[in-house]
């Protein structure tokens, strides 16, 4: 009976060391989430207007620019796949998995072949184990992006993009990341970056609006190939901003999870050992009263 005393003690002392580690990292995660948060907000706003505007000189122009013409032929398809560099964040890096595994089942059922660029270490374990080929890989940074790990993701895609499948490279470009919506939800998203897709113009203008009138200096065609790499950047950027807010808030929930049933723990292990002493301690004045019976029938 002792012994499966100290069994549940040195449990509840080993839980409980795991209940401070989780909550640890509930309270690192949760204080950097606010800050990934601010920049997703900081950032959305100005992606978006670039691809507006990327996208007004792609439609007001008769420019033919290779970032933003559709090929005939589609015979590659890039798939950039943002994952995290650490577990302990829930389903979230399987989620973005998951989604790319879709999105490259219909690519392929389009008869495109596919060429993943991975961005986390969960990625690359994920194909590595599966002894998967993919043509890069990017980590270290996943839970505080940059932009220059932006940059330097945006010229490789972009430059294979421009080489097309005839000489090694795509012939279109789509990212798998994780939007962040609230701490509650993060959805697994896919994005077809190259070549770009209009949003200028898609939709009919109401009977009141006046269209702008854009004009291009010195030309359209420079216009275009100096907002394309910034376009492209800075959508790479804020997807990575997004995931990285993304597995922030997942992280949390994950650990606060981990903690409430640390506690549960705890708690089931603590009444079991409480019974057992009482058991034993049942045992010892059982043992007692019987002794002294056998005593008194002696004499």
């Amino acid at each position: 009976m002792g012994a499966q005393i100290r069994v549940y003690r040195e449990r509840i002392k080993s839980v409980g060391s795991i209940k401070k580690i989780t909550r640890a990292m509930e309270l690192v995660a949760a204080s950097r989430v606010t800050k990934a948060r601010q920049y997703v907000a900081e950032s959305t706003p100005y992606a978006l207007a670039l691809t507006r505007a990327v996208s007004a000189v792609a439609t007001f122009s008769d420019v033919d620019h290779p970032l933003t013409t559709e090929r005939p032929d589609v015979k590659r398809a890039g798939v950039v796949i943002m994952t995290s560099d650490r577990g302990l964040a829930g389903a979230y890096s399987v989620s973005a998995i998951k989604e790319s595994a879709e999105l490259i089942a219909k690519l392929k059922s389009e008869g495109k072949e596919v060429v993943p660029y991975l961005v986390g270490r969960k990625a690359v374990s994920y194909y590595k184990f599966r002894k998967r080929e993919y043509a890069a890989d990017w980590t270290g940074f996943t839970d505080r992006p940059t932009f220059d790990a932006a940059r330097e993701i945006g010229e490789r895609v972009t430059g294979d993009f421009i080489a097309g499948s005839e000489e090694g490279g795509v012939d279109e470009l789509h990212v798998v990341f994780t939007r962040f919506k609230s701490m509650v939800t993060q959805e697994p998203t896919v994005v077809r970056l190259l070549p770009l897709e209009v949003v200028e113009g898609t939709e009919a203008p109401a009977p009141d609006e006046v269209l702008p009138l854009y004009e291009f200096e010195p030309n359209a065609s420079e216009v275009l190939d100096a907002l394309l790499p910034k376009y492209v950047t800075s959508r790479l950027f804020n997807a990575l901003l997004q995931s990285a807010a993304s597995e922030l808030a997942a992280r949390q929930r994950a650990m606060k999870s981990a903690t409430d049933n640390a506690e549960e723990l705890i708690k089931t292990y603590t009444r079991l050992a409480n019974q057992a002493r009482q058991a034993e301690i049942t045992q010892e004045i059982s043992e007692i009263v019987g002794g002294a019976s056998a005593l008194a029938d002696a004499k």
